[in-house]
């Protein structure tokens, strides 16, 4: 965590890939630079993709949605 106090430095070594942050050796997060983010590419869902979607992972989920 000593790091952190310049992390400006820290991701510029980083050459723009994420930064992994652990405590007593185990990871706890990641800084991502914002140039990592750039390269990926969003769109918008429909609404019928976000409804197939739904009912291909449906199995999965209802477990989680009958406990609720």
């Amino acid at each position: 965590m000593t790091e952190m106090r310049e992390l400006h430095k820290v991701l510029a070594k980083s050459n723009g890939k994420p930064v992994a942050i652990l405590k007593n050796s185990q990871v706890v997060g990641y800084f991502v630079p914002d140039e990592a983010t750039d390269q990926i590419e969003t769109s918008l869902a429909s609404k019928e993709d976000v409804l197939a979607g739904i009912k291909r992972r449906k199995k999965v989920n209802q477990p989680v949605l009958d406990y609720l």
